[in-house]
């Protein structure tokens, strides 16, 4: 499953990450996470999967659509 940058921006406030920690966290560069996260591109794959796992080791859970009525989103593990 890939994830949105709505995702990735709200998974972030979540867990209370900015942008240059998860940029750390996924070992990318800060210019990915911005760029992605305003739609400016789409990071590769390999970032991308990057981004996705750091959030998830912080707690974060990726709902896909259907999921949830109103469409893809996160959710924090307790």
């Amino acid at each position: 499953m890939s994830i949105s940058p709505s995702q990735c921006r709200a998974a972030r406030a979540l867990v209370d990450l900015d942008q240059n920690g998860l940029a750390e966290r996924a070992s990318v560069s800060r210019g990915v996470v911005i760029d992605f996260e305003k739609g400016r591109r789409t990071p590769g794959t390999n970032n991308l999967a990057a981004i996705k796992a750091a959030l998830e080791a912080a707690g974060i859970t990726f709902l896909a659509d259907g999921d949830v009525s109103t469409g893809p989103g996160v959710s924090i593990r307790k």
